[in-house]
């Protein structure tokens, strides 16, 4: 099936996007010394390029925020360099790029962080999840909770990250506030226990994400502001009682910031859609801006949704692993690669660079 609405172009905030697809924001393990991206991922994401969005993969903002082996920073000058090195070449190719901020919270290891201090999170509540360490992998640590006073400072690593990447010729970022990690931790009732400012009410569980929000809005401008929300997700062991009623709070209060986009995982991240009731319309419906769908997209399904106004714009993630030319085989009809399980994370060039396109096929 080709509908052709979804390879039209579509404005996104200040920017012209060739189509609706976007690249999602993939984990592939590859930063070198200094968690510095590769000289490969140039080459990775260029390949990329005809993507309407690519969002690059989750990058910390800190050297406490790191999760898993091998994931790039955005907070020295040399990442900075190196993205600029990415962003570069994508531009050449005529793509447009954002980056995604993280901070994993209690989804670590000690021998991630500094000095192997505990990984830090809402409440001391350990996340139920593996973390790839070592070319393997193994249980997050214990973490702790963190203070009251210490989260002016996580606030403002992500205004800081923010700023960088525009400096590394990004055209704008994307706020990571699902899948398990420091946000969403807040977020969800099943990671927070707090009785402060950031805890209990629904209210205070969205202040964290929120302030974040508010500042890299006030630092880069709405319009080159995205988040993403995985309102059901079991992500990392993460859970939430009164999931609807949070995310529509959340899902208010973002619109009303004025940024560009949600992106939006509708079920289980990487799994099933169904995984638990939710209303994802009733955000459509709360967002003024751009709604990105992501989880379990077709071209089918995409057409579908878009047909009936239910988003704007259509994530798809594994597909481009394998997939560099996913535009052109969608519009083709063509038969769609698959990636090697073992190549995933870590490693080099193969299995990230070296799937080949149609043309390439071809010759």
């Amino acid at each position: 099936m080709t509908d052709t609405t979804l390879f039209q172009p579509f404005t996104l905030g200040g920017l012209t996007l060739a189509n609706r697809i976007v690249m999602a924001p993939l984990t592939r393990s590859r930063a070198t010394a200094g968690l510095v991206p590769s000289e490969l991922a140039a080459t990775y994401y260029a390949q990329r390029a005809s993507a309407g969005l690519i969002i690059a993969e989750a990058t910390q903002v800190s050297a406490q925020a790191q999760g898993f082996q091998d994931t790039p920073g955005l907070y020295t000058p040399e990442q900075i360099a190196g993205w600029r090195k990415v962003t570069d070449a994508v531009h050449a190719k005529g793509g447009r790029i954002f980056i995604q901020l993280w901070h994993v919270g209690r989804v670590s290891h000690v021998d991630l962080q500094p000095d192997g201090a505990a990984p830090v999170a809402p409440s001391a509540i350990r996340a139920e999840t593996k973390i790839f360490i070592n070319n393997g992998f193994a249980d997050a640590s214990e973490p702790r909770a963190l203070n009251l006073g210490e989260l002016p400072a996580i606030v403002n690593d992500f205004r800081q990250a923010a700023a960088n990447a525009i400096t590394a010729g990004f055209d704008g970022v994307e706020i990571h506030g699902a899948n398990g990690y420091l946000l969403e931790q807040f977020i969800k009732d099943g990671a927070n226990q707090r009785t402060d400012a950031y805890g209990g009410s629904i209210e205070n569980r969205a202040r964290l994400l929120l302030e974040v929000t508010a500042a890299i809005v006030g630092e880069i401008g709405a319009e080159r502001t995205g988040v993403r929300i995985s309102p059901v997700s079991p992500a990392s062991g993460i859970s939430s009682t009164n999931p609807q009623p949070q995310y529509n709070y959340i899902t208010e209060q973002l619109s009303t910031l004025g940024i560009a986009y949600l992106h939006v995982v509708e079920g289980a991240t990487g799994g099933p859609r169904d995984v638990a009731p939710f209303d994802y319309d009733a955000l459509r419906q709360r967002f003024k801006q751009t709604y990105l769908a992501n989880n379990g997209y077709d071209q089918t399904l995409a057409a579908t949704r878009l047909a009936e106004g239910k988003a704007d714009l259509f994530a798809f993630g594994r597909l481009y692993i394998a997939n560099p030319d996913l535009v052109e085989r969608l519009k083709a009809d063509a038969p769609l690669a698959s990636p090697n399980p073992a190549t995933l994370f870590g490693g080099g060039a193969e299995g990230y660079i070296d799937y080949p396109t149609l043309a390439d096929a071809s010759a």
